[in-house]
């Protein structure tokens, strides 16, 4: 396998503020283009999920993503609005990160675009009204959500290709933390990772 590269130099110094820039550069594709703030707020989603701790939950002896039902069902269980609040955040920005980067793999167990498009957008349209600050821009997501899993989407999308240097080290990383967000990085090269393999 050969992978070519453009080695770029990295200037932002944070992953939020590097898709933070990539947002608003997408951003401009739309008329009238979403709100600095929606972008600002894209990215910094988009840093928290990253993190495997963030996107995961223990559960069962294993770590598992949390069915976007489950969380639905824990907010309409709130004990205070605040409460439901927070869940629903949660529950829309986890429908709009795997909805946007993993539409395949749902969909080989039916869940469709307007599954994420429908809890994700329910959820920022009851944070629209009642949460206690950032209103304007979960309106702005519920109003425009299937926009908002085309831009996280193209964000997170890759403009060039690894190389074969690149491509070994990540596998490393891997075999020694076994990190599950580094094994989707591996899959979605075309790598296919076993439990059991160890680097000859």
């Amino acid at each position: 396998m050969r992978f070519e590269s453009q080695q770029l130099p990295i200037t932002e110094t944070s992953l939020s503020c590097y898709f933070s820039k990539r947002l608003k550069r997408y951003a401009r594709r739309f008329r009238p283009p979403p709100h600095e703030d929606t972008c600002w707020y894209l990215g910094s989603l988009l840093e928290r999920l990253g993190r495997s701790e963030q996107l995961f939950t223990y559960q069962d002896e294993r770590m598992t993503i949390r069915p976007l039902a489950l969380l639905y069902s824990d907010a309409v269980e709130a004990s205070n609005d605040r409460e439901r609040c927070l869940m629903l955040q949660q529950l829309g920005d986890m429908a709009l990160f795997l909805g946007a980067l993993f539409p395949e793999r749902f969909a080989r167990h039916g869940l469709q675009p307007d599954y994420f498009i429908g809890m994700g957008g329910s959820a920022y349209d009851y944070l629209a009204d009642n949460a206690s600050s950032n209103r304007h821009i979960f309106a702005e997501m519920a109003q425009t959500f299937t926009r908002m899993l085309e831009m996280v989407a193209n964000a997170c999308s890759r403009t060039q290709r690894m190389t074969t240097e690149g491509v070994l080290a990540l596998y490393q990383r891997w075999l020694t933390s076994r990190d599950p967000a580094i094994a989707s990085q591996l899959l979605a090269l075309g790598i296919k990772l076993e439990e059991s393999e160890s680097l000859q």
